[in-house]
């Protein structure tokens, strides 16, 4: 894998914005007449009409939109002027409301899963797949030619690499194996007598910070363990922790990888954040990568030791959560991936970014009425520039 790229400050990119008032307005409903007073029919937010306008080349289906990552994805995508169709198994996901079209789908282990993403492909005119969840991944590469039949153009990773990244147990072993260092792993109660503690238990296969312990205790390990056979063991690390938006291209030379630090995690995702470059993290990221052969997009998460050791913890095949500090660094992985995507073939740029740019996220609503139409935010502000 090509190393060459390191990371030199640019100006990010200016995002377009839309005057959303100018766009038409749908009719709610009147509220029916009451014996008291009846409450204030909301404010109906704008919004295109789902079909109207489908140009071929400019809609880009989505999944997985209640996540942090989907949402990144979608509101990146229409910020770039696509038309978005977004879908995930919770029908009041957020993304779905940012994007042009929302709609439901069974979970990735459905048998019809890929049969609904098809027909909102075919409704609605996407000729483009953007995956955020990693656990549909292996269903979406088996269906890669119905999908190619169909017009969908899609750019999914090798499935042995996202089985690795997946399988916490054997992804520590691939590392090894590669020389990257990890922390000491162990998967049955017999082998986590040799990893030195404090200890950090986890399920072998999970996201964020679900079932997670940090145990002090070699007796509380070994009883977790067996309870949850489903748990592994790992030396729980010191140091500041980072993760690494990293975007490879197809034939795997690395696009880009933009550190940052996260300064502040809730249930694992993180809230504050710290775009950084270093050669050490950059250099250690690329190797981890390279090791399990990932392509497409990817975040890798470990820590920085006092001495300046770097340790990588683990990969996840498919954008972060904390995407939209990337984005507002100036790296666009998002456009750069749908290129790659639309364009299989195409020489994709190197992208770089600007170290410093710092990241405080803040809840935002999402509003709709009874009959399901979208509700104005009544906070909404004009984009402010200095």
């Amino acid at each position: 894998m090509s190393r060459s790229l390191h990371p030199w400050p640019v100006p990010p990119p200016r995002v377009a914005v839309v005057d959303v008032r100018a766009l038409p307005r749908p009719v709610v409903p009147a509220a029916p007449a009451t014996a008291v007073p009846a409450p204030r029919t909301p404010t109906p937010a704008p919004t295109p009409s789902p079909t109207a306008d489908v140009v071929p080349g400019s809609t880009v289906l989505v999944t997985g939109s209640g996540g942090p990552a989907g949402v990144a994805v979608v509101r990146r995508l229409v910020a770039l002027g696509h038309r978005v169709v977004a879908v995930d198994i919770d029908p009041i996901a957020a993304g779905s409301a940012l994007a042009t079209v929302g709609g439901v789908v069974p979970r990735a282990d459905d048998p019809a899963f890929v049969d609904a993403l098809l027909a909102f492909a075919a409704e609605h005119g996407a000729d483009a797949l953007v995956s955020t969840v990693a656990e549909e991944l292996p269903a979406l590469t088996a269906a890669t030619d119905r999908f190619a039949a169909a017009g969908l153009a899609t750019w999914l990773p090798d499935v042995a690499a996202v089985d690795l990244c997946c399988d916490k147990a054997a992804f520590a072993v691939r590392l090894v194996e590669a020389g990257v260092r990890t922390p000491a792993t162990a998967s049955t109660v017999e082998a986590a007598a040799d990893v030195p503690g404090p200890w950090i238990v986890k399920p072998r296969a999970g996201r964020g910070s679900r079932g997670v312990q940090l145990l002090d205790s070699a007796a509380d390990v070994a009883a977790a363990m067996t309870a949850d056979p489903g748990l592994i063991v790992q030396t729980r690390l010191t140091g500041r922790e980072f993760t690494a938006d990293a975007l490879v291209a197809r034939d795997g030379s690395l696009l880009t990888v933009v550190p940052r630090w996260r300064d502040a995690t809730k249930a694992g995702i993180s809230v504050q954040g710290t775009t950084f470059d270093s050669e050490a993290v950059t250099t250690v990221v690329a190797d981890a990568l390279e090791a399990v052969a990932l392509t497409g997009p990817a975040n890798v998460q470990g820590f920085v030791a006092d001495d300046g050791t770097v340790t990588v913890v683990e990969i996840n095949p498919r954008f972060s959560g904390g995407l939209p500090l990337t984005l507002a660094a100036g790296a666009d992985v998002v456009g750069t991936y749908l290129a790659g995507v639309r364009e299989p073939a195409a020489e994709l740029p190197h992208l770089f970014f600007t170290p410093g740019v710092r990241m405080s996220r803040y809840f935002a609503e999402t509003y709709t009425a009874g009959d399901g139409s979208p509700v104005a935010d009544p906070c909404a502000v004009p984009a402010v520039t200095r």
